[in-house]
This record gives structure tokens, sequence and C-alpha cells, in this order.
């Protein structure tokens, strides 16, 4: 589901940079870890960017990629959330990221082995699968195999594969525990300015 596409109007598709919301922009399991519900954050007044982040994004943006948020959020088919709930959330990232701007903000609250009858099933945009990515690049226009991808656990950059984006364009952040993950998203966008300089 979508709230904040945004109408994109351009002779050629153009490139994106696909992020994760949870622990990639956002400091989630942090603020909610005193919660009955760790990791789900479901109160905007909670909602703390990650440091460095705003400069970062505000850098990725600065050279001419689009900037798409995808995030699972399976907290709704868990009855931890109401899609209000999430999209609040989505408000208060919004507001703390002025000015930068986002592309787009795609979520998906659907989970197979959820509570809530609704959203308790299988979805073509449940990470790993790469629906959220395909369907941001049809309503934005936006050029996959030159986009990138930043998350923080393997499936963010398995949906990013999936879709299209090649390897090295799809970068994990250390809280993965994979090797040779990048250490936050500040550093994460270096290695992707650093890819469109030799470009």
């Amino acid at each position: 589901m979508s709230r904040y596409a945004q109408a994109m109007v351009s002779a050629a598709p153009v490139p994106a940079v696909f992020l994760d919301r949870d622990d990639t922009i956002i400091d989630t399991q942090g603020a909610t870890a005193g919660t009955a519900r760790p990791g789900d954050l479901a109160d905007p007044d909670l909602v703390r960017l990650l440091p460095g982040v705003r400069d970062a994004m505000a850098e990725l943006a600065g050279a001419g990629l689009v900037l798409v948020v995808f995030t699972s959020q399976g907290v709704v088919s868990r009855g931890g959330a109401s899609l209000g709930q999430v999209e609040d959330v989505h408000d208060r990232v919004r507001a703390l990221l002025e000015p930068v701007r986002l592309g787009g903000v795609y979520y998906c609250p659907f989970h197979p082995s959820g509570t809530e009858r609704r959203f308790a099933r299988e979805h073509a945009w449940r990470k790993p699968a790469p629906g959220m990515i395909l369907s941001a690049a049809a309503e934005l226009g936006l050029d996959i195999p030159r986009s990138f991808a930043v998350g923080d656990k393997p499936r963010d950059v398995e949906a990013a594969r999936s879709a299209g984006i090649s390897p090295e364009r799809a970068l994990l952040l250390r809280t993965s525990g994979e090797a040779g993950a990048h250490d936050d998203l500040p550093a994460a966008a270096r290695a992707i300015l650093g890819m469109l300089r030799g470009a």
C-alpha cells in the first residue's frame, strides 16, 4: 500500500534509491525497546532519525536520485498498529526529513501468520518479493537498472535484486551482521555517491 507516491513527469525514467525504513532511516529497535512490542513502532512520538540520515538523504537527492521508502509493516497484520498509525509514523518521518522530500513511501501490512484476517496472507509487496519496488518504478517512472537500494536486512537487498537492481547497487547495513556491510546509511550514501562519480 502506498500513500505518498508523488506524480512525476519526465522524458525518460530516472534513477532512485530505495530505502528501508526501520533501523535504516529511523531508530526502531531503540525507540521500542521498553514497549510491549519491541521492534513494532506505531507511535509517531517515538520516531527518531538515525544520526546523519537527513544529510545523507539530502546528498543522494542532490545527486539526482529519487528517494523512495519501502517498508514491511507486518505489525498491522499482527494487530499492533492500524493503517492510520503506520501513516502517522510516515507523516512524522517526512516532517523530520524536511526539507528533504521523498518521492514515495510504500509499505506492506500483510503477513501470512498475522492475526488480523484482512491482512493475514502472503502478498507480492512483502519482502523479499520485489512488488513494492516494481510498483514504485511503474508509478514514478523510475529506471531500476540505474537505481540503488539500502537496508539493514538481507530481505531488503533480496527484494532489490529480484526487482532488477544489480548486487553491487543493493547495499546492506552493519546491523544485518553480513560481512562487508556498511556501517550506516551515511556510509552507504557515500558508497553510492562514489559509484555515481565513477560512472
